[in-house]
């Protein structure tokens, strides 16, 4: 659906060409499907977004989008082109004077849409976003996530191919961001629009996205099922990432007279659901203390990560035992002390 071949963005300083912005990225994303691209500030996800649909010209490479080499249009069809791609942005860019129902009938007339096309579209997209009630009112008189809700409303109007998202929920809290995340999903599922979305918070990502690109520096590092990025990270970069977001750090007042083997265990698919830690404390007589950790689903797969102090109050040996049989049964033991 997307291809991205070796694209290159560079910002000119005066007659002087800058650093690259994005610098010899390739990327495939496949029809139906949410794409990613996560990476922190001045990482060139924006930029690199924007090539999409020439809102940013590349300096170098080439933009398909459906087969169409959009790099190569201008004037009239790129216009074209453009309708099938709609955009979502960060701080809504609603015209403030004007009601909800008139800002999606907008972007309707801008394609060239009838009075009836448009009489009979705007009240059937607003339902769908859960805005039916709002038609009439101004966007002062909405809360953020309402306002997100006519963004997305008028940039599906036109039953777009694509719909990008730029950092549609960095200025809503984490109830409101969580309900538009939720919304997107559903009009990916119903409607097949292709969603290339980008983050500099991977619990975004991982709430959303079938696979993921990071990017640092204007390049992609790693890219993958987001679910496998999540349970084994190989740059370290993105390990940085995954590990903010999930936060297994002890305090230090635990750390300090640690008696046993402390353990940080990694859970895949199927051990994240096996009473694993259960079977350990039957089977070798320790003691397990969980002390930090979540199971979670990405998609419908299960990923676990725990901290756990295993003790025996008389074999020693009992406990290299329990290790080695964890380590059988789960994707990843680390020993963080004894």
């Amino acid at each position: 659906m997307i291809e991205l071949q070796k694209i290159c963005v560079a910002f000119h300083q005066g007659k002087q060409q800058g650093s690259l912005a994005v610098d010899d990225v390739s990327l495939a994303i496949s029809q139906g499907e949410v794409y990613g691209i996560v990476g922190a500030s001045g990482a060139g996800k924006s930029t690199l977004l924007r090539t999409i649909n020439l809102l940013q010209r590349p300096t170098a490479g080439t933009v398909k989008v459906n087969g169409v080499a959009v790099s190569g249009l201008t004037g009239r069809a790129l216009r074209q082109q453009r309708q099938k791609i709609g955009m979502i942005f960060q701080h809504f860019n609603l015209m403030h004077t004007r009601t909800v129902a008139a800002n999606v009938a907008f972007s309707l007339r801008a394609a060239g849409k009838s009075t009836a096309d448009i009489a009979r579209r705007v009240p059937e997209i607003l339902a769908l976003v859960g805005l039916a009630d709002k038609a009439d009112a101004y966007p002062a008189q909405l809360s953020g996530g309402q306002k997100q809700r006519v963004g997305i409303a008028r940039a599906i109007a036109n039953q777009p191919e694509v719909l990008l998202c730029d950092e549609p929920t960095s200025a809503l809290d984490l109830d409101t961001s969580s309900a538009i995340l939720q919304l997107l999903k559903e009009i990916n599922a119903r409607l097949g629009i292709t969603i290339v979305l980008i983050s500099h918070e991977m619990a975004v990502i991982k709430s959303i996205c079938d696979r993921v690109a990071v990017m640092s520096r204007g390049r992609v590092v790693e890219e993958g099922d987001v679910f496998d990025i999540f349970a084994n990270p190989r740059h370290e970069f993105t390990r940085q990432l995954v590990s903010h977001t999930l936060n297994l750090e002890l305090p230090a007042r635990l750390m300090q007279d640690l008696q046993g083997t402390l353990l940080k265990i990694l859970f895949i698919g199927p051990s994240a659901e096996q009473p694993v830690l259960s079977d350990v404390a039957t089977r070798f007589g320790v003691s397990v203390n969980i002390l930090h950790g979540k199971i979670e689903y990405i998609g419908s797969r299960a990923l676990g990560l725990l901290v756990a102090l295993l003790t025996h109050p008389d074999t020693p040996e009992r406990i290299t035992e329990a290790v080695n049989y964890i380590r059988d049964n789960t994707a990843r033991v680390e020993v963080l002390h004894g």
